[in-house]
């Protein structure tokens, strides 16, 4: 098994021409937020999880938008509740949230 158990990445990109982006829907705020969760929640976490930023995943219309791997599970989320439904399912519990997969 790898060190990390799973890798989030959140995309955090801004765009130059003004078009849709994950930046503008406060992405960067939203990874610092699920870092911080991650963090306070420690052993509450069966295994290692990393978060990362990331630039363009290239889901501009479906966004603001992560991705998990190694399942490589994609989610959209507008809020925190979404994220913390997020964390509690996906990274403590190791279930997929169907509702916010995209």
């Amino acid at each position: 098994m790898s060190y990390y158990r799973h890798h989030v990445f959140f995309c955090t990109n801004l765009r130059d021409d003004g078009s849709q982006c994950c930046q503008q829907c406060g992405a960067q705020e939203a990874r610092d937020y699920v870092k911080q969760r991650v963090k306070e929640l420690g052993p509450a976490i069966p295994n290692k999880v990393r978060i990362n930023n990331a630039g363009c995943l290239d889901r501009c219309a479906e966004g603001p938008v992560i991705v998990i791997y190694p399942e490589a599970i994609w989610y959209t989320y507008v809020d925190h509740a979404d994220l913390d439904e997020v964390i509690e399912e996906h990274l403590v519990n190791g279930r997929v949230v169907d509702r916010l997969r995209i």
